[in-house]
């Protein structure tokens, strides 16, 4: 229950994809505050007891459901909606997992893999990843955004200047989040919601987790934003830093051959060692790992560097 809530937007009220004929879940007025029952991004395909046959099976018509759409009454285009993003409660297991063809080093890790986590919900402890290390949990919506003006279905794959799968590990709670508006009521919706995610989430995959989220919408008139922007209530490493990390690079003049690069030798050198196999770093690193542009000035080459909290192992 949330007491402060004013309506409850339920797992059944979900979609795959985008498009702006998809009647309302609910309207409500600028200020509302809702609850949202989130699926994880497999729609729940993959939970506790999957085994690697369920992600070599996976239904990809499937993934990323949003609950919503949100109507929100005034809203139009050139408007922005701010996100409150009040508070996550998680369910206590998650799964993170390679699925051949995608993430960042898809031509290297052609097998499917899978790790299936649980954790503590009230001490929100770092989950176990195995034998191997402690991954700190900071939870947060991976898919946030509205409705695009354009008319038909579109995939909630790629994020999109409206928001949608953004993968932003900081969009955790305290934090607010605006977002350009295109249509009528916006049309909002959220989910793909993570137990715990690196920068970069290299693997395609985080610690996959439904949770449920409380989220106020309010209305901002006349914003006129290109793109989603958003404020932090405070640091966002600190969980992290206390033992320091190791930090692979990358450097070329190529950004992403050179993220490439950086997350490769990191997952080479975890794996040689922690006695970790390299397909188990390479999903180790997505949940916890950050990518950074480290300089972008000095042509023809960039630095792209692979930070991984030592804190996992210590």
């Amino acid at each position: 229950m949330c007491k402060q809530c004013n309506y409850t937007i339920h797992g059944h009220q979900s979609h795959f994809g985008w498009d702006n004929t998809f009647a309302p879940a609910e309207r409500v007025a600028p200020g509302s505050t809702i609850l949202f029952h989130c699926h994880d991004s497999s729609a729940g395909q993959l939970g506790p007891s999957s085994t690697l046959e369920d992600v070599r099976t996976l239904d990809f018509g499937r993934i990323n459901p949003v609950s919503g759409p949100i109507y929100v009454e005034g809203a139009e285009p050139g408007d922005a909606i701010k996100v409150t993003i009040d508070s996550f409660a998680p369910s206590g297991h998650g799964w993170t997992a390679n699925i051949p063809g995608f993430g960042l080093l898809a031509d290297q890790f052609t097998e499917p893999a899978l790790h299936v986590w649980t954790y503590d919900t009230t001490s929100m402890a770092p989950a176990m990843f195995g034998t191997h290390g402690r991954v700190p949990l900071k939870p947060f919506a991976g898919t946030i955004g509205n409705a695009l003006a354009e008319p038909g279905h579109h995939t909630v794959v790629p994020p999109r200047r409206v928001g949608g799968n953004l993968d932003i590990r900081d969009l955790a709670a305290g934090t607010t989040l605006y977002l350009p508006v295109e249509v009528a009521g916006a049309l909002f919706s959220v989910g793909d919601t993570h137990a715990a995610q690196g920068d970069g989430e290299v693997c395609g995959t985080a610690i996959e987790s439904p949770m449920d989220v409380v989220l106020t919408l309010d209305l901002v008139k006349g914003a006129n934003l290109k793109t989603p922007r958003f404020t932090t209530p405070g640091p966002v490493t600190r969980h992290l830093d206390a033992k320091g990390y190791e930090v692979t690079t990358g450097i070329g003049p190529d950004l992403m051959t050179a993220a490439r690069h950086a997350v490769a030798d990191m997952v080479d050198f975890l794996a040689t060692n922690r006695n970790m196999t390299p397909v188990e770093a390479y999903m180790l690193v997505s949940t916890c790992g950050d990518l950074r542009i480290s300089e972008i000035v000095d042509m023809p080459n960039w630095v792209v560097s692979f930070y991984f909290p030592r804190c996992v192992f210590e």
